[in-house]
């Protein structure tokens, strides 16, 4: 088994073996080279980005924008990332589609032992975040978890346990508050209410003006 296997299967691990301090050293230097972007570079963006994740990635991120690796991070298209993200990525971090991440969110794939021993040694756990989530600013994603489809994190949340489908889930620790449900459907904060005149109204504007991602 090589240290990357090791990585990969949960055992503890060190990364100053083959090749990992120069795999980390490379996505450095495209990280600075993608946060160092104006915001009209839009192509710049989109060509670093396939290097980054080592694949075309059809998702809008905001500089600056930190990881490890980047190649450990799988996006789904639409999804979009907020300023100041952190993925600590020594292990998976898959992303589904149409995910909204708040500014300053942390997805941690690795710990540490609690004995202080053996804390030089680390342990990796992926992290799998599904389709149509939205995760409130400010929150930390924990080793090992899964957030289900279209669930909502409150901002500042410390997520450390897995999040069921379909849940709105807030706190340090991160617990499930309530379920998504019919009242939603109708109200999108408070007593405002979704309205289909509404919408009209905002996508007629939303169609006068030029789309700056593209």
């Amino acid at each position: 088994m090589t240290m990357r296997d090791r990585i990969h299967s949960g055992k503890l691990f060190t990364d100053n073996c083959e090749g990992l301090p120069e795999d980390r050293m490379q996505a450095k230097r495209r990280m600075q080279e993608f946060n160092a972007t104006g915001p009209e570079a839009i192509d710049k963006r989109v060509q670093l980005m396939e290097e980054i994740f080592a694949k075309k990635t059809n998702a809008w991120i905001e500089p600056p924008f930190y990881f490890c690796y980047g190649t450990n991070i799988e996006i789904g298209d639409g999804t979009y990332i907020n300023f100041n993200c952190n993925f600590v990525d020594d292990t998976k971090i898959i992303i589904g589609k149409n995910v909204l991440f708040g500014p300053a969110i942390t997805i941690a794939t690795v710990g540490h032992p609690i004995n202080p021993n053996y804390r030089e040694y680390m342990y990796a756990d992926p992290v799998k975040i599904e389709d149509n989530c939205w995760i409130g600013a400010g929150s930390t994603i924990c080793p090992g978890v899964t957030i289900g489809e279209n669930s909502v994190i409150g901002a500042g949340s410390v997520v450390t346990k897995d999040i069921p489908a379909n849940s709105v889930a807030v706190g340090n620790p991160c617990r499930v508050i309530r379920t998504i449900n019919e009242h939603d459907r109708e109200y999108y904060y408070k007593d405002r209410k979704i309205t289909q005149e509404d919408l009209a109204e905002e996508a007629s504007l939303r169609a006068k003006k030029p789309d700056i991602k593209k």
